[in-house]
């Protein structure tokens, strides 16, 4: 082997096993981490990080509607589940700016509400500052959580503790995404893995009552001098008849699945025909939630997926794929990444397949990218706005 073969071969290496390293990680992480563990967690960090004799983290359950959950430092169970409209209190003027607030005295600041007094007395809390924690979005970005700091003694809240506050809340906004990321990754595998089962109940289960009910069914077209054993046998047809019945209604049950999961779950069954028929590692990791797709960009979608993995079964000697979904520029992007040696890129991108994506995607409104990595690899991307609004707009 010539030495530049063997040092693409050793990078090729390399990189594969960071590749795996850095999935291994992701999916440890991902199985561990929720929503729950990350805000409950977030007290904590909010109330050292400010220096704080309390800290707590209200959730937003329902548009306008905040709901503290998790407390650190509290003396009384009176602020759990607490619900906190817009508007009202430090952690409802939150909700209405999207701004941090923060007062000297709870009880006697003229710049907020007080519906919660009686709850800040039992507390014996005084000064309170309170910070959004901001979560991305399809359209855009929201607040998807209120934290809070509160001080007994006298004190106040500088611009320091505000800063403090301030970045555990964008890394408890972090570990949301990232909670977010595992969920779905959970409803897809869950929604797959019941795909696979529907299938093959059908297959096995299913076709073994059909043969069953038309043997019995034959064997009472014979016996017709043979009341006793008709009936029985009548019984028995009768008995298979009512288990296909419900074998349909399992098999329907687990078929069902909303729009919106089914783009993932057709991704990810694709990476798990791909790795039985090749070998090789292909992986799903959704990026988020993405939202129901008409036929035609789902279909795009998929198609682009499919082109992907050919590709990286039949050019790229990959050790390893990650197919990955989000949504991105008010629309969805779907990515193809293998590390191979890159041997697909004679072509340039300009093979049939690419070629009918790129213009599939043109006409509405999206892009197609295959990228070739100078150290080997290549990333297939293709982005689609999502559908016109009945009104018209995107």
């Amino acid at each position: 082997m010539s030495p530049t073969r063997r040092a693409a071969v050793e990078r090729a290496l390399e990189q594969q096993h960071l590749l795996d390293t850095l999935l291994t990680e992701q999916d440890g992480l991902l199985s561990v981490l929720d929503r729950v563990l990350a805000l409950s967690g977030t007290a904590r960090l909010i109330r050292d990080a400010a220096g704080a004799d309390a800290g707590f983290v209200a959730d937003i359950e329902d548009p306008g509607t905040a709901v503290i959950r998790w407390l650190a430092g509290n003396r009384t169970d009176a602020l759990q589940d607490i619900a906190v409209p817009v508007g009202q209190g430090v952690g409802g003027r939150v909700l209405a700016s999207g701004e941090s607030v923060r007062v000297r005295d709870y009880v006697s600041a003229s710049s907020i509400t007080h519906q919660f007094d009686w709850v800040i007395r039992q507390e014996a809390m005084a000064a309170m500052l309170a910070v959004p924690i901001i979560g991305e979005r399809p359209d855009g970005t929201a607040t998807v959580a209120v934290g809070y700091a509160a001080l007994r003694g006298p004190g106040e809240f500088g611009d320091r503790a505000v800063d403090a506050v301030t970045d555990v809340a964008v890394e408890a906004a972090r570990a949301l995404r990232l909670a977010e990321q595992a969920e779905a990754g959970r409803q897809t595998a869950v929604a797959a893995e019941r795909r696979r089962m529907q299938a093959s109940l059908h297959d096995s289960v299913g076709a073994m009552l059909f043969s069953i009910g038309a043997q019995v069914r034959d064997l009472r077209s014979t016996l017709v001098d043979n009341p006793l054993l008709r009936a029985r046998l009548g019984r028995l047809e009768a008995d298979v008849s009512a288990a296909s019945q419900a074998l349909r209604e399992a098999l329907l049950a687990l078929s069902e699945f909303t729009p919106e999961r089914a783009l993932p779950i057709e991704l990810a069954e694709h990476c798990r025909s791909f790795e039985a028929r090749t070998g090789v590692p292909a992986r799903l990791v959704q990026l988020g939630d993405v939202a129901p797709l008409d036929s035609e960009r789902t279909n795009l979608l998929i198609s682009a997926v499919r082109e992907g993995l050919l590709n990286a079964e039949k050019h790229a000697d990959a050790g390893a794929v990650v197919v990955s979904l989000g949504a991105v520029d008010e629309g969805v992007q779907v990515a193809v990444a293998d590390d191979g040696t890159g041997a697909a890129g004679g072509s340039g991108g300009s093979g049939l397949g690419i070629r009918t994506l790129a213009e599939r995607a043109a006409r509405l409104g999206g892009r197609v990218s295959l990228v070739y990595d100078e150290d080997g690899g290549t990333t297939l991307r293709i982005m689609l706005p999502y559908p016109p609004t009945p009104g018209g707009r995107r």
